[in-house]
């Protein structure tokens, strides 16, 4: 059986890395976990569980990633985030995966649970993640903050049965705050690589979000928390794109401030020397 290193990067996550912890020990050789200064008992409980610790002033989702697997001693990695576990059936396709690693990237889905609840339809699933993989032939890559391995051009990347289960959001209160951070950081994110916003986007793919989680992808089956999450999931939409709107036009009133700064007092003393 070939040796696994399990990565997860953690801030304040004291809620949750027992559990995560408990879940890859079934299948890993070691468990790094990064954690970027949390202030609460999160390091503690992670040594006590067995993890190695490092701590780094966070980098980004990508950045921070890329840093925590080369931590590991292991060239194959199974990288999960602190609220996250393996169900049963992946743990067992994981363990036999590790018999050969026959494959150099594993992908896998995850399901996410909602107010006690997981969902099984709508955007939230089956979300595919390449989780599983060997680090000289991968990397995290994508814009923040969703991040996503790209592996190598040419190779198969081999579907593991069984499900991530994300523990993200035990209430409506949680949704509302995460989509409301998430929205700013991919606004960011997304100016900064030089994408920009128009009305069409800020009208249009909120409503197709709506329409695509809730109507094509079945989000209606899972009830009023279909309904609540086809919502929040638009909205979050609207907030990304109305949020890239304001800074493109916050930068536009800086350069022309600037420009004015620079041009006004060469044009009062051109009009002096006339």
């Amino acid at each position: 059986m070939h040796p696994l290193s399990a990565v997860i990067i953690t801030f304040n996550e004291e809620a949750n890395i027992s559990r995560c912890i408990a879940s890859v020990k079934k299948v890993a050789d070691e468990i790094i976990v990064l954690d970027s200064y949390s202030n609460d008992d999160t390091v503690a409980i992670a040594r006590a569980a067995g993890a190695i610790v490092y701590q780094e002033k966070f980098r980004g989702y990508i950045g921070q990633k890329n840093y925590a697997m080369q931590l590991a001693t292991h060239n194959y990695i199974l990288s999960l985030d602190a609220d996250e576990t393996l169900d049963e059936a992946l743990i067992a396709a994981v363990l036999d995966a590790k018999q050969t690693f026959s494959h150099r990237a594993y992908i896998m889905h995850r399901c996410t649970n909602y107010c006690g609840r997981f969902i099984r339809h709508g955007l939230w699933y089956p979300d595919p993640k390449i989780r599983l993989f060997d680090r000289r032939v991968a990397q995290w890559a994508g814009l923040n903050p969703h991040d996503k391995i790209q592996v190598k051009k040419g190779l198969e990347v081999k579907k593991l049965k069984g499900d991530i289960l994300h523990y993200s959001f035990k209430t409506p209160d949680d949704l509302v705050w995460q989509l409301n951070r998430l929205s700013s950081i991919a606004a960011a994110s997304l100016y900064a690589n030089g994408k920009r916003s128009n009305w069409f986007k800020i009208l249009v793919r909120p409503t197709w979000a709506f329409i695509n989680g809730y109507i094509f992808r079945l989000g209606l089956l899972d009830g009023a928390d279909g309904f609540t999450i086809a919502v929040n999931t638009a909205h979050q939409v609207f907030l990304k794109y109305i949020k890239l709107y304001r800074l493109q036009h916050a930068s536009v009133k800086r350069n022309t401030s600037s420009l004015q700064r620079t041009v006004l007092p060469e044009q009062k003393s051109a009009a002096g020397d006339r």
